[in-house]
C-alpha cells in the first residue's frame, strides 16, 4: 500500500499530469438518524427553518463544487454533475443522502462525493436542530466509484 499524498515525509499534491482523462463517478451516501418524536414532527410539520430536501441539495452541491478550497491536496477540477438524493426510512426514523459526482477528469471524484455527502446531511441537522438535539449523522462513506487505474469500487450494501 502506497501513500500517495507522502514523498520524503513531506505532503504534496498528487501529480496527475500524466494520468489519461476518462470519465470518473464517485457515490456516497450519509444516514441522519431521529428520535421518534422528532423524525414525526419532522415528517408532519416540517422545519421551522423551511423545506430541508432543496436547501440541503443546494448546500451538497455548492460543497462539492468549493472541495479542492477544503480539502488541502485535492485537485481543483471541472465537474459535470453532482446530484443529491433523499430516501426517507419510516422504520429505521432516518434520511439517507446520496450524492452522485461526475467529472471527465484525470483523476477521481471521490471527495467531491463525500463532501457534496456531508455538508448537505449538516444543513439538514441544522435545519432540525430546533426540533432535536440529539440528532445523529451516524455514517458518511463512499459507496460507489468507476474509472481511473484502481477500476471499479462498489460497496452499497443497503
Amino acid at each position: 500500500m502506497k501513500i500517495t499524498h507522502l514523498k520524503n515525509k513531506k505532503i504534496n499534491m498528487v501529480d496527475v499530469s500524466t494520468k489519461n482523462i476518462n470519465q470518473r463517478v464517485a457515490k456516497a451516501k450519509s444516514i441522519i438518524q431521529f428520535n421518534k418524536l422528532s423524525f414525526n414532527f419532522l415528517m408532519k410539520k416540517g422545519s421551522d427553518k423551511g423545506e430541508i430536501y432543496n436547501v440541503a441539495r443546494s448546500a451538497g452541491i455548492l460543497a462539492g463544487k468549493k472541495t479542492s478550497e477544503l480539502i488541502p491536496l485535492c485537485h481543483n477540477i471541472n465537474l459535470t454533475l453532482i446530484e443529491i438524493d433523499f430516501k426517507v426510512n419510516e422504520k429505521k426514523l432516518t434520511i439517507e443522502v446520496i450524492s452522485k459526482v461526475k467529472s471527465n477528469s484525470k483523476t477521481g471524484v471521490e471527495m467531491e462525493a463525500l463532501t457534496a455527502c456531508s455538508i448537505a446531511s449538516l444543513t439538514i441537522y441544522d435545519m432540525c436542530k430546533s426540533i432535536d438535539k440529539e440528532i445523529k449523522i451516524v455514517e458518511t462513506k463512499l459507496i460507489f466509484k468507476s474509472g481511473g487505474k484502481s477500476g471499479v469500487f462498489s460497496n452499497d450494501l443497503v
